[in-house]
């Protein structure tokens, strides 16, 4: 089977394995209003991989737990937190800077610009601190999601120490960084794939990819892909395909 990677709308992506085993970064699924009917309760689900905790990003996590029992990798505070809330779960917490091994998949946690808290009756509860992750998976390309951030200069860092070829950005603004810093944040990480998220999801955010567009070079515009949500790309070692 090929590889794949489905745009769920908003910033939820599944990653499907050759193997046929699926990876669910920020699951936010019945409550998306981009999110395809049919496609809000998955068949399969192996591995959950959190950027943060705010709803938008963890929706999902305990129906999934019921329905396929999941690893959730996240920031160690953000598993904590889930677990007290959820009262179950499989976590495999780190932290920003750190990578673990799951079933040969690599997770990597960089950081982010954003904030991280999961709900409660109460209000906020802290989750830690808000990341990007970086998903390799031998033979194909790596993936750096940003999660929900600004732009930051240590970008840089990432391009040199993870070399990921694909790039998902958040460019809706308000929440994230828009299209400008989401054009520099291409500049600085030079992937050979850009898909943009966190955006058409709700009015406040930017209506499409046109002004990210507008902002960036020829060369990195080429680059730009924007799968139809619910339409799996193929996943490649060279990008998608």
């Amino acid at each position: 089977m090929t590889a794949t990677i489905t745009f769920l709308g908003h910033s939820t992506f599944q990653l499907t394995l050759p193997d046929d085993r699926v990876v669910l970064i920020d699951p936010w699924l019945t409550d998306n209003p981009a999110c395809p009917d049919h496609l809000k309760k998955p068949a399969r689900c192996d591995l959950i991989v959190l950027t943060h905790g705010h709803d938008d990003h963890v929706g999902n996590v305990g129906l999934l737990i019921d329905a396929h029992n999941p690893m959730i990798v996240g920031n160690y505070d953000l598993c904590g937190s889930l677990e007290a809330k959820l009262g179950k779960g499989t976590y495999c917490p780190m932290s920003t800077g750190g990578t673990q091994t799951v079933d040969g998949i690599r997770v990597s946690l960089t950081q982010a610009l954003h904030g991280s808290s999961i709900s409660s009756p109460t209000g906020p509860v802290y989750a830690g601190m808000p990341n990007g992750v970086i998903v390799d998976v031998d033979g194909l390309a790596k993936i750096y999601h940003a999660g929900d951030t600004d732009v930051f200069s240590d970008m840089h860092l990432i391009a040199k120490l993870f070399a990921p070829k694909i790039a998902i950005l958040p460019i809706g603004d308000l929440f994230t960084m828009g299209a400008k810093g989401a054009a520099l944040a291409a500049e600085f990480l030079q992937p050979e794939v850009i898909i943009p998220c966190h955006y058409a999801t709700f009015p406040i955010l930017a209506p499409n990819a046109d002004a990210f567009k507008a902002e960036l070079s020829d060369e990195l515009a080429s680059r730009v892909c924007e799968p139809k949500i619910g339409e799996p790309v193929a996943w490649t070692a060279d990008g998608v395909g």
